[in-house]
């Protein structure tokens, strides 16, 4: 077992920065069903100074006492940290509007391709819904979103489809396709028919959802950023909130730590088996937000402490709460990207759940949560982090395959060109969908994955210019032209496995003929909020005259069963960002 970190200051680090009013969280609303521990102690409640005294934690209850505990100094000892990291007081909130130092990863949408010169495509499924929460964010503060922090995949999975389930984890994927007409083909007003008949294929992949007996313990380990710059409600008091909502799920057979990092790094809580509740919460209380962001030296004490209580049979996950701003130690993304993809193959995954705005630093979060085989999220609201660690916890934390990766080759005599739409941050190389020691995706219990395809049917209006030269012309080279669409291959790794295990399913539609004029609803609605996705980044793809009413009037067309309200506040999404004006800074 390797060391753990020992506070010897306990009153420094046992403090919580007052937060705003809100409703009574649902352990708060329970507390009359406590039971004792045979300790005495109890095992769930309200966090309260009193209730937290028994397990070692002292919580302030004023501001000014927590600005009296930054004099006091703490030692902390352990091998990676440095004995003298002490922290210090927050720096006063600077006047007037924030730099914004917030980055994203470089993402040029995909180029048509001519499926005579490159017919296949591979790319690592995606899962994560940071960009959907993150735009939703840059809308309801009245700003237009960098289209770099569009990623159009991430909009459309943010949405579950209805895909039929599959019925065993030994082929834990459904693949359900679809063919329709693309309603934003260029046409500037003409009828869709004469619009050159480029079409929409749409390729759908439900995972399998792990009965309650299938799901292994969970050995989770928070890992907190406690620096200054989580000093606000978005930030560390919403991230405190998160943490209790996963405390609420977990079963006495799961176990977490709490471990953090500001200019050192620490530990507040042993791994602790999950019965025992309000000694969880109370180690999440008493985190406080100052210093620098020694984001390198606390993966390192929260792999750790996942190490420390490892098991071959349990679900081995760190959990990153976290702006993503690192500025002391190791702070290159290719070198974390290095780290964490090492320590995957201890067994160990890393999820990241990103925060607050002004210096979200999205690029770095995403590399990171790629390389740890985790899901890379946004936390906006209360309401985003009740989905995350409510409905959605078991797609996080439950993992069914590991290393997706999706192809799909057109056959030529069919398909003259095509594009992805999305995934520009996920291609793979066509030599890289056999190769198991390429990395990709993670994919948990229940999760569905989407994928759109625009293509243009042979004998369409094609969008890349007909070549001089007739051998390198369109539709030259084999092919049945009565035949199939293309064919979809899905690679796949059981959890924990080394090798892959392969689906294929022909992807197939009539030859002749218009395509059905009413898909279905699933595929409406993706159409509307890949639309959505592609109009905020000003895709050169869509036709100038398809507008914010037509992408309002397609949602509004596929809205369907809506028993959470989500669909309902994507076509306001869609509303507020008719009107939003030009962005007016780089």
């Amino acid at each position: 077992m390797s060391r753990l970190f020992r506070i010897t200051a306990v009153a420094a680090l046992g403090v919580s920065v007052a937060t705003p009013p809100m409703a009574p969280p649902a352990f708060a609303q329970t507390q009359a069903q406590t039971r004792p521990a045979s300790s005495g102690k109890a095992l769930d409640g309200e966090p309260t100074p009193a209730a937290c005294a028994p397990f070692g934690f002292r919580l302030p209850q004023t501001q000014r006492e927590v600005a009296r505990s930054f004099a006091t100094p703490i030692v902390v000892t352990g091998s990676r940290v440095q004995a003298n990291a002490a922290p210090s007081a927050p720096p006063p909130a600077p006047p007037g509007v924030p730099t914004n130092t917030e980055r994203y990863p470089d993402a040029t949408p995909n180029p048509v391709k001519r499926t005579a010169d490159q017919p296949v495509s591979t790319f690592s499924i995606d899962v994560d819904t940071a960009a959907y929460a993150n735009v939703r964010r840059f809308i309801d503060e009245g700003r237009r979103p960098p289209k770099d922090a569009v990623r159009v995949e991430e909009l459309i999975n943010a949405f579950d489809y209805g895909y039929d389930r599959p019925t065993s984890q030994a082929r834990p994927f459904s693949v359900t396709t679809a063919i329709t007409a693309s309603p934003w083909a260029a046409g500037d007003g003409t009828p869709q028919a004469d619009r050159g008949g480029r079409q929409i294929v749409h390729i759908g992949l439900q995972g399998y959802e792990l009965p309650e007996a299938e799901r292994r313990p969970l050995n989770l380990t928070f890992l907190v950023d406690v620096s200054g710059s989580m000093n606000s409600p978005d930030k560390l008091d919403l991230a405190k909130k998160a943490m209790n909502l996963a405390i609420d799920r977990l079963r006495p057979q799961d176990s977490l730590a709490v471990t953090y990092y500001a200019e050192g790094a620490g530990t507040t809580l042993a791994p602790t088996p999950g019965d025992q509740k309000l000694k969880m919460r109370c180690a999440v209380a008493s985190l406080y937000a100052s210093g620098g962001t020694a984001g390198a030296t606390g993966m390192t004490n929260a792999y750790d402490q996942a190490q420390a209580n490892f098991a071959r049979d349990k679900v081995n996950r760190i959990l990153m709460f976290t702006d993503g701003d690192f500025n002391v130690g190791v702070t290159d993304d290719k070198r974390l990207e290095d780290y964490v993809a090492d320590k995957r193959q201890t067994g160990i995954y890393l999820s990241v759940y990103g925060f607050g705005r002004g210096n979200y630093q999205d690029a770095r979060m995403q590399a990171i949560a790629q390389a740890g085989n985790g899901v890379a999220a946004y936390v906006d609201s209360l309401r985003e982090a009740r989905h995350l660690f409510g409905p959605a916890f078991d797609k996080g934390a439950f993992p069914i395959a590991d290393d997706v990766k999706i192809q799909v080759e057109f056959n030529p005599a069919r398909v003259a060109e095509w594009r992805l739409i999305g995934y520009e941050t996920r291609l793979l190389n066509e030599e890289d969908f056999a190769n198991d020691r390429i990395d990709a995706g993670e994919v948990g219990s229940g999760a569905s994955v989407t994928a759109l395809y625009e293509i243009t049917p042979v004998g369409g209006a094609t969008q890349v210019p007909e070549r001089r030269y007739p051998d390198n012309r369109i539709g030259i080279g084999g092919g049945d032209p009565n035949g199939e669409i293309g064919f979809i291959q899905i690679r796949y790794k059981q959890p924990g496995q080394s090798r892959s295990e392969l689906i294929q399913q022909p992807l197939t539609n009539a030859a002749t003929g218009p395509v059905g004029a009413q898909p279905p609803e699933a595929t409406r609605w993706a159409l509307a909020v890949a639309a959505f996705g592609q109009k905020l980044r000003d895709d050169p793809w869509m036709a100038a005259d398809y507008g914010w009413d037509q992408i309002v009037e397609q949602a509004q067309g596929a809205r369907g069963d809506d028993p959470y309200g989500d669909r309902a506040e994507f076509v306001q999404l869609v509303r507020a960002a008719k009107d939003l004006p030009p962005s007016r800074t780089p």
